[in-house]
């Protein structure tokens, strides 16, 4: 923090905006199916010891083969069709015994997280029926309106056609993603924040969570994550802008007990971490003594006494990487 003290000035949003309403940040959890925890440990019994022993190895095809076994978690967390594809046995048989039980792979009850989403859109308002929808003139004004964000364009597809087209089809949407034309996206942001009808927008992390003014929006929801807390906050920050009225209510789909809850917890210990480092006392070099200013010239390879551990006896502050939280 001394470091970067002279080269940083931070301004943030609640000291230049006054007027702007408070943003809500709330994690919403649902639990794993049983087909899903069934598939978690069959990958942990075939794949763990190997991803143990690769762990320690430094070369190019383990550090792949962790990724991909990351991926497989992420995409299971979601749903199980993600990762059981046609034409796979494992896809084969599951469908025999699940075809028994009236059910198959692709039904949302394998995956809690398409339902928990449907939960969440008619506690908000969107989805619900209320009024004569017989009647032509009848136009009815929602609550809220969302933006719902998916890492994987997959998962895009899910959500609309399992959650809105099948759960909700009264919820009108607009989508905005990687195969929108660069010219395009500019007349769909335009298109939600003008017309109150549609009650939602989907849109991929990557595409829609830098540089759009969505203020039409008071609602946010993640259905995936990512590993950096920035690019989910740049996200979020779409709909809380110059221009918007209402409270921003934030919602993070985490499926419990699984990986998304590590990802979680690593996006608070940056975020952490970027506070210390990045913080109020930023001002600049008039706020700086002499003294200050002449050490950060000093290129001593010597631990100076203030980065020495304590060992007089008093507790230092450390934090957790697991939690993120500040611990004695």
């Amino acid at each position: 923090h001394k470091q970067v003290l002279p080269f940083l000035l931070r301004r943030l949003k609640e000291e230049v905006l006054n007027d702007l309403p408070p943003k809500i940040l709330q994690n919403y959890y649902c639990d794993c199916s049983d087909l899903q925890k069934k598939l978690f440990e069959d990958f942990q019994k075939k794949q763990g010891k190997k991803l143990q022993d690769e762990a320690g190895r430094d070369d190019k095809e383990s550090k792949q083969h962790i990724f991909q076994a990351l991926q497989y978690m992420r995409k299971l967390c979601n749903s199980p069709a993600m990762v059981m594809k046609p034409g796979m046995p494992v896809y084969e048989e599951t469908q025999k015994i699940l075809a028994k039980r009236g059910s198959s792979v692709e039904d949302v009850v394998h995956a809690p997280k398409l339902t928990a989403l449907k939960d969440l859109l008619v506690d908000c308002g969107i989805g619900t029926d209320d009024g004569d929808s017989n009647d032509p003139l009848y136009q009815p004004i929602k609550p809220h309106r969302a933006l719902i964000f998916c890492q994987m364009k997959e998962m895009l597809d899910m959500v609309q056609n399992k959650v809105l087209k099948e759960m909700l089809p009264s919820v009108s949407h607009l989508r905005l993603d990687g195969s929108v034309e660069a010219n395009k996206r500019q007349d769909i942001v335009n298109k939600f924040n003008s017309d109150p009808s549609y009650d939602v927008l989907l849109l991929t992390t990557s595409v829609g969570g830098l540089g759009l003014n969505l203020t039409g929006a008071d609602t946010v929801i993640f259905v995936e994550h990512d590993w950096n807390p920035q690019k989910d906050l740049q996200a979020m920050d779409r709909a809380h802008r110059i221009g918007q009225k209402k409270v921003v209510n934030v919602y993070r789909l985490i499926t419990r007990g699984t990986l998304e809850e590590k990802i979680m917890s690593l996006q608070r210990f940056k975020i952490d971490v970027a506070s210390t480092v990045v913080n109020q006392q930023n001002a600049g070099l008039s706020t700086m003594d002499t003294d200050q200013i002449l050490d950060l010239f000093n290129i001593s390879t010597e631990t100076s006494a203030a980065e020495k551990p304590q060992v007089d006896g008093r507790e230092e502050d450390m934090v957790d990487i697991e939690t993120g939280d500040v611990v004695r």
